[in-house]
């Protein structure tokens, strides 16, 4: 099985070199937004683009992934909300299990349909711990899953959650308050999370400032991933680059 890219992940996380990535939703998209982002993207060294969404109604998910991978080097990870999101154009592919919810389609029913598909697709697979936390508000994964969020202040629930994932043989654990989220998930949930793991922590949703990417990262987030804030403001994202840069390497 590949793992050309998930070794990246953990020699950066030897390292204590953080990343970051640009989170793009294919609904959300024109091949001209594309080209700024690749632009910027460029301009401000990214680590990857993740490409996915909870609800992806396009059918454009081919053409957005092979526009990036014609214009840029940056790797491409899809970020699936369901099976179909799947394309041979990407480098690898997040394999989610939603470990933070009860529902077993999501946990492992959609993957036992998906497994020939993805497998043939001929893409780096990185089995991922998918958990979910209380944002604030209702957000489209917590509708599509039928499953309760952690909710926010509950640090230990999310601890031991990562940590059976992890044990369970999930290779990147992925803290996500949604698309939208009022609140992003605090530093001492990040902080009590990452100290009790050894896989990469990708940490999302709600983070809508250069200073909270900053402080994700000094809790012990290694991947900071910034969609919504972004499409609102592409200057984020030379903006959000920096902060996370900022800290010194094995700090």
């Amino acid at each position: 099985m590949k793992q050309a890219l998930y070794n990246t992940f953990v020699d950066n996380k030897k390292l204590g070199k953080k990343s970051f990535s640009v989170l793009i939703d294919p609904d959300k998209v024109t091949p001209q937004t594309i080209d700024q982002l690749i632009s910027l993207g460029i301009e401000a060294s990214i680590d990857y683009f993740f490409v996915g969404g909870s609800l992806v109604i396009s059918n454009h998910l081919d053409e957005c992934i092979q526009q990036i991978k014609a214009n840029c080097d940056i790797p491409v990870v899809l970020f699936p909300g369901s099976p179909s999101q799947v394309s041979r154009y990407a480098d690898a592919l997040l394999y989610l299990s939603l470990i933070s919810g009860r529902n077993p389609e999501l946990l492992i029913g959609q993957h036992v349909i998906s497994a020939p598909y993805v497998k043939k697709s001929g893409l780096e697979i990185m089995p991922t711990g998918y958990m979910v936390i209380d944002g604030g508000a209702p957000t489209t994964v917590s509708y599509i899953s039928n499953a309760s969020p952690i909710p926010a202040d509950k640090n230990e629930i999310a601890m031991c959650t990562a940590m059976a994932g992890e044990m369970l043989g999930m290779k990147l654990i992925y803290m996500d308050a949604g698309s939208g989220a009022k609140k992003p998930i605090t530093e001492a949930m990040i902080q009590t999370v990452a100290s009790h793991i050894e896989s990469p922590l990708i940490v999302g949703g709600g983070i809508t400032t250069p200073e909270k990417a900053y402080l994700n990262c000094k809790a012990g987030a290694d991947v900071i991933v910034v969609g919504n804030a972004i499409e609102k403001d592409l200057s984020l994202i030379k903006e959000m680059t920096d902060a996370i840069r900022s800290i010194p390497i094995g700090a």
